[in-house]
């Protein structure tokens, strides 16, 4: 069964950086797609970032395009979205998720397979 385990959630101050961990256990994929999103009170579930293990490539949604960045470690089964600049409107609950099918990247919930539980990403002065 496949797990995937957030961490690194917190509250920090504006223009502040903020790194989040996704591990994953019983992932056996070789193809997938990792993404990262987020949900804010009353909002819908955002599509934030999103890897392609095919040949690396990620995508950003537009809010957070230049002050994201997602990366793998594939070793580790781990992956991570570092958060630059922060803005008080990127806090939410941030949740990794990962499809094997399709394992292209997509910004559509549906898609995804497995969720992580989320953690929490409050930016406050």
């Amino acid at each position: 069964q496949v797990q995937l385990v957030e961490s690194g959630g917190g509250l920090v101050q504006p223009g502040e950086s903020l790194t989040l961990s996704c591990a994953a256990s019983g992932f056996t994929f070789d193809y997938y797609a990792i993404g990262w999103f987020r949900q804010a009170p009353g909002k819908e579930r955002e599509g934030v970032s999103c890897l392609q293990s095919t040949d690396g490539s990620t995508y950003y949604g537009e809010s957070v395009k230049g002050r994201f960045t997602v990366s793998r470690d594939h070793a580790k089964k781990t992956w991570y979205l570092q958060m630059k600049s922060l803005k008080p409107d990127d806090t939410a609950i941030y949740y990794c998720a990962t499809t094997y099918s399709p394992y292209t990247c997509t910004f559509a919930t549906f898609d995804y397979d497995y969720w992580g539980q989320g953690t929490q990403v409050t930016v406050s002065s």
